[in-house]
């Protein structure tokens, strides 16, 4: 069932996912070689519990981390753990926080110092191709719009999409229906209408599209071992433009103060 939020509920989701944002900010400082993933994981955490909010990742069907953990050839779902960073490493960071019983979504692929030109450039067009999807997503399309979106421009890149991982709606439940597919068909898939709340989170695989899940059932991660880059936004669905609730802005605000690079053009630079 998609669920069409209220007003007062659009309020109480676009707090959780300032939250959020802030909290991948205050992470961007500490992502340097040197640092564990797991140290990455404790800064979100109480982050997060500092500002009243809940870790909804914590412990959901027994995940351990508050961070999901995505280092180079990792997709999703990776345990926070002892792994130091190291210099030429991308690492993702997918964390959802709940706040006054609504969750806000995003993932963020960090740069871990010097990295190689060709996986600056994966990240450059795996962040394109979700705002690419976001411009798709204008009440009256249909989530088919969004997902051929972010596959034909990822695919003209020469990058291959992850099938089984995909984009959701989300509200007091951090996933809801309906399912958003980085893959498909224009003109099919559920209306947008206004008032939904989802999360669009292209997938993008520097080689083949195939994927592994782990021996600990979670750890999701490249069969060719290639590098993968993961962006997530939670966005309003309204009757024009979309809008976008979580913001990569105090993310880059960090990671330009330490700093590093910005990959990939702004969002109003994206040509339709």
């Amino acid at each position: 069932m998609i669920y069409i939020k209220t007003p007062e509920e659009i309020e109480l989701s676009r707090e959780a996912c300032r939250l959020v944002s802030l909290t991948l900010a205050e992470v961007a400082k500490w992502v340097k070689p040197g640092e564990t993933t797991l140290r990455l994981d404790t800064i979100a955490r109480e982050f997060i519990l500092d500002n009243g909010g809940k870790p909804a990742c914590l412990g959901y069907h027994g995940f351990p981390g508050t961070l999901c953990i995505e280092v180079n050839e990792t997709v999703v779902h990776g345990f926070p753990s002892s792994y130091t960073l190291r210099e030429g490493d991308i690492v993702g960071t997918d964390c959802v926080a709940e706040l006054n019983g609504f969750n806000g979504d995003m993932c963020y692929t960090f740069a871990v110092g010097d990295i190689d030109p060709k996986i600056e450039q994966l990240l450059a067009v795996t962040k394109e191709s979700l705002y690419k999807g976001i411009h798709a997503a204008k009440g009256g399309k249909r989530v088919g719009d969004i997902s051929n979106a972010v596959q034909t421009y990822c695919e003209r890149h020469g990058y291959s999409v992850v099938r089984e991982m995909c984009g959701h709606g989300i509200g007091k439940s951090m996933h809801e229906d309906p399912e958003v597919p980085n893959y498909g068909r224009r003109g099919i898939g559920p209306v947008l209408k206004p008032g939904m709340l989802i999360c669009i989170e292209p997938m993008i695989n520097l080689g083949s599209k195939n994927i592994v899940i782990e021996r600990d059932g979670w750890t999701c991660r490249t069969r060719d071992r290639k590098p993968s880059a993961h962006f997530e936004h939670t966005i309003l669905i309204t009757p024009e433009e979309p809008e976008v609730l979580t913001s990569f802005e105090p993310i880059e605000q960090e990671i330009l103060a330490c700093g590093g690079k910005i990959y990939g053009r702004a969002p109003r630079e994206i040509a339709e």
